[in-house]
C-alpha cells in the first residue's frame, strides 16, 4: 500500500481579551475556543497551575486524550484482526509534565491504564499482547518524543 498524505485543520481562537490586551501577565483571560469543521467547540484554556480555568480544557489534557485515544482506537483495530472481540474498553491515562525555570516544560511520559473486557477466556493472551502493537501504530505516540507506558488489564466479560 502507497504512503498517504493526510491534514488536519483545527482554528484556536483566544477568547480571553478581558479589555487591556496582554499588557500585563496577569490582566488577561486563557479562555479560548477550539473549532473544527462540523464538530462541536472545545472550551479550552490553560492549566490552573498556570493562571487557566480548571472547568475547562487546556492542551496538556488534550494531549494525553489524544495519546489514550489513539491507542484504543489503533487496539481496536487490530483486535479485529486479530479476532479478539473486545466488549468494554475504558483507560485512565497519566501524564507527567515537568516545568523549568526558562519558563519552558515537556512531558517526561504518559501512561495509559486502559481495561479491556474481552468476549472470552481464550482471548485474554492475544488481548494482552495487543497492546504493544497498538503502541507501534498508534500515530499519536510514534510522533512525540517521550514514553508512552502501558499498564493494562485485560477481563473476561463472564468475569467482569
Amino acid at each position: 500500500m502507497a504512503d498517504k498524505t493526510h491534514h488536519y485543520e483545527v482554528r484556536t481562537r483566544w477568547t480571553g481579551n478581558t479589555g487591556s490586551g496582554t499588557t500585563q501577565y496577569r490582566g488577561f483571560d486563557r479562555s479560548h475556543d477550539i473549532e473544527a469543521e462540523g464538530r462541536p467547540v472545545l472550551k479550552g484554556s490553560a492549566d490552573a497551575a498556570f493562571r487557566g480555568d480548571p472547568s475547562c480544557w487546556n492542551p496538556e489534557d488534550l494531549l494525553v486524550s489524544a495519546l489514550s485515544e489513539c491507542h484504543m482506537l489503533s487496539y481496536l483495530a487490530l483486535a479485529v484482526a486479530a479476532k479478539v472481540n473486545v466488549v468494554a474498553y475504558e483507560d485512565r491515562a497519566t501524564g507527567t509534565m515537568v516545568t523549568r525555570a526558562d519558563s519552558s516544560g515537556d512531558f517526561s511520559e504518559v501512561t495509559l491504564h486502559p481495561v479491556v473486557t474481552v468476549a472470552d477466556e481464550s482471548m485474554v493472551e492475544a488481548a494482552e499482547k495487543l497492546h504493544a502493537r497498538a503502541n507501534q501504530v498508534c500515530f499519536i505516540a510514534r510522533s512525540v518524543n517521550f514514553p508512552v507506558h502501558h499498564e493494562p488489564v485485560v477481563k473476561v466479560a463472564d468475569e467482569a
